[in-house]
């Protein structure tokens, strides 16, 4: 049972904050990154286009909580709007 509490994570670093769950009752502060689904690019006049996208992955994710991996993602999905917000840009 994964159970979000915050995440600090804001524009322009949507993408890096600190991701605060309960895993079985147990509470876990994860420092780090969200892996966005989003996407920045650039067209032929150099003007930036940001796309956003469902999170798809945990770069500070600790060994035991691998096992959690798809359904922190839900959980992140359904709380955290996606990235990419563009702000690295």
């Amino acid at each position: 049972m994964v159970e979000f509490i915050s995440y600090s994570g804001r524009y322009p670093c949507l993408c890096f904050g600190t991701l605060v769950i309960k895993v079985d009752g147990k509470e876990y502060s994860l420092d780090g990154g969200l892996r966005s689904g989003g996407s920045v690019w650039f067209d032929d006049g150099w003007s930036e286009h940001v796309e956003s996208g469902e999170w798809r992955g945990i770069s500070c994710l600790p060994e035991e909580l691998k096992q959690y991996e798809d359904e922190i993602l839900r959980v992140v999905n359904d709380n955290v709007s996606y990235g990419c917000c563009g702000g690295c840009v």
